[in-house]
């Protein structure tokens, strides 16, 4: 079982566009698990990452696949036009639903990261935004 977000669900089962990275998380799990990668090789997470996780991140429902722990968070990056080279991190619904309906092209990143361990993984992109504005009159 992977974890969900806390918010924009309703997004991220609308299926079309969405790429889903249940299948290498699964691997690089096993693969751990195993004992053909060490705790060192999967739990890497960038210092920016696990503040963000802290911070605004969302509590998974799962705990985190590599210690266990409660710790696992999921945070929402969001990259595109009009947006900061590095991305938009995304804490709320109401934040997604705003750059869902613009019309400029976004991608959203969902990414769970433990804050004990530091492990993390991209769960899932998906599209955003590209509406066409409506005509009047």
């Amino acid at each position: 079982m992977t974890a969900e977000p806390a918010f924009g669900e309703a997004m991220l089962r609308r299926g079309a566009g969405v790429v889903d990275h249940r299948m290498a998380r699964r691997h690089l799990i096993n693969e751990f698990r195993r004992g053909r990668l060490r705790p060192d090789q999967v739990c890497d997470a960038h210092p920016e990452l696990i503040r963000a996780a802290t911070n605004v991140g969302a509590p998974a429902s799962v705990p985190c696949p590599i210690c266990q722990e409660p710790a696992l968070r999921l945070v929402t990056y969001v990259f595109g036009p009009r947006l900061p080279a590095h991305g938009r991190c995304v804490s709320t619904a109401a934040e997604l639903a705003k750059l869902d309906v613009r019309t400029d092209e976004f991608t959203a990143y969902v990414v769970e990261a433990c804050v004990e361990c530091r492990w993390h993984h991209l769960l899932r992109a998906l599209p955003l935004g590209g509406r066409r504005a409506r005509r009047t009159g």
